[in-house]
């Protein structure tokens, strides 16, 4: 199994050194080619208008939207959950349209401040460090997506299916829960052993 890390700009190559410390084979995927026989793509954070524009202008904005469409699975950090999101506004914006919920993406007056926080989740019993880097905030979740985790009233960490979205970067940590979590996800579908 390989996992594509989308490798436009933000630490990619940080979510890189998480799938390496889980034995997780990976590739960095640039342009539609790339994606060929992945099991699952991670977005990861920067900007999200950025990546938009590199990927539509790449053709790979198109090409996530058929590998959703032929059952891969994503994960999205923070700039990748905006792009993941269904509805994006403050300011609005095009998205992959994948995950059924709301963002607010707003660039810096009302986005989570820039902190660590340890939180519950319900991927374990043990709580869970969380790096927020200007946050987008999850505003409101379809009756399909399970919240994972929250924080400060808000979800930060939400699945649908095959779609995991994290609003802040589990790739910042030691700890390699949330990627353990979606390479299981990515290799088993929509049933994951908790």
């Amino acid at each position: 199994m390989k996992i594509g890390i989308v490798a436009i700009q933000g630490d990619y190559q940080a979510h890189a050194k998480v799938l390496e410390r889980l034995g997780v084979s990976y590739t960095f995927v640039r342009i539609p080619a790339d994606l060929a026989g992945l099991a699952g793509v991670i977005l990861p954070g920067g900007e999200s208008t950025t990546h938009l524009k590199v990927m539509t202008e790449e053709g790979l904005f198109d090409a996530l939207k058929k590998f959703a469409a032929a059952d891969g699975a994503f994960f999205g950090t923070c700039a990748g959950a905006i792009l993941l999101a269904k509805e994006v506004h403050g300011p609005a914006q095009a998205s992959l349209g994948l995950l059924n919920a709301s963002v607010l993406r707003n660039g810096y007056g009302r986005q989570l401040a820039s902190d660590v926080h340890m939180g519950q989740t319900k991927l374990r019993a043990q709580p869970l460090e969380m790096v927020f880097i200007r946050a987008p905030i999850i505003e409101s979740v379809g009756a399909n997506v399970e919240i994972l985790a929250d924080d400060a009233g808000h979800p930060v960490l939400v699945r649908e299916g095959k779609i995991l979205a994290a609003t802040f970067h589990p790739e910042l940590s030691d700890d390699t829960a949330v990627h353990d979590y979606f390479v299981r996800m990515a290799r088993n579908g929509s049933a994951v052993a908790r």
